[in-house]
């Protein structure tokens, strides 16, 4: 038997729906139901019923849920004790979306890692591998960003999950382009101005559970049709750097690093869509040492370049 299978069997029953509990558990409907299948053939019994209202927990099932929480919990108990054992060892892990702010306040935090043992792990994603990773892999925080408009969609959604949440920044996206671009050294910057450019685009910003067509329409320019999807920071800005037909929609960014790469920052007066970056945690969380240590040198960052 799969424990996997049985907590996506726990997690069912209080979703009382497959279509809910998949979108909790943040996989596909088909796969949670050929798991649930697969467990009941294992056992041989019937957990639930398929009803039109949903999924109803047999009598069997009833009992056998009752012991699978146990036993989950049990799991939880046993790794909390052993990790317990290894406080000496320092950890920290973040998911983050990939901003400038965020991975300056990150080399900054770094000076605080001194000669203890630590293990640190630092992931840029987006918002939806990011409640995955503190829901399903063990990650501590994550900062999640989307547009203010879908701001009720996401409180919601980690209301669901049990996460805590922070608002880090709320700011309009900037564009970033080669000194060399012909409209860099514009006074104004239209929406016009820029469909006659190629966009570069994170390849993975959606949001978890909305139709691909309503993310497009709230994230990208409906009038430019020549678009760059990368899904790593360092070949964004050698395009923008060397490709002078290229531009990039941004949180604003330190000087030091557009020096580096020879673009300028320029806002759009079109853009008046606000985002925001949220801190998300587990709600019976508490942060440790280096955790508040990376929030401090994070809201340093922010207000040094937001």
């Amino acid at each position: 038997m799969n424990i996997l299978h049985m907590k996506y069997a726990v997690e069912v029953a209080k979703a009382g729906s497959i279509n809910r509990a998949a979108q909790q558990l943040y996989i596909a409907q088909p796969n949670l139901s050929r798991c649930i299948k697969e467990l009941e053939s294992d056992l041989g019994i019937t957990i639930f019923d398929r009803t039109f209202r949903g999924m109803k927990l047999t009598p069997e099932g009833e009992e056998f849920v009752q012991y699978a929480r146990t036993i989950l919990n049990q799991i939880d108990d046993i790794e909390q004790m052993f990790k317990d054992k290894s406080v000496n060892k320092q950890r920290f892990s973040i998911s983050v979306p990939r901003a400038s702010y965020i991975s300056d306040a990150f080399v900054q935090f770094s000076g605080e890692i001194k000669s203890e043992p630590a293990e640190i792990y630092y992931m840029e994603t987006n918002s939806a591998q990011a409640i995955r990773n503190i829901l399903h892999s063990d990650y501590h925080l994550g900062i999640i960003r989307y547009a203010s408009s879908f701001d009720k969609y996401f409180m919601d959604l980690l209301e669901e999950n049990d996460l805590a949440c922070e608002l880090v920044a709320e700011f309009h996206y900037v564009t970033i382009m080669s000194r060399e671009a012909k409209i860099a050294y514009k006074e104004e910057i239209t929406f016009a101005d820029l469909s006659n450019m190629i966009e570069i685009i994170h390849g993975d910003p959606y949001v978890p559970s909305l139709p691909i067509d309503v993310i497009r329409k709230e994230e990208l320019l409906e009038d430019n049709e020549r678009r760059i999807f990368l899904f790593e920071r360092g070949g964004q800005f050698d395009l923008l750097t060397e490709n002078h037909d290229t531009f990039m929609w941004v949180s604003p960014i330190p000087e030091k690093l557009l020096e580096r790469y020879n673009l300028v920052q320029r806002e759009c007066v079109d853009n008046t869509k606000t985002h925001k970056d949220v801190l998300i945690r587990k709600k019976n969380y508490t942060l440790s040492k280096l955790d508040n240590a990376f929030i401090e040198q994070l809201y340093r960052s922010r207000d040094r370049w937001l």
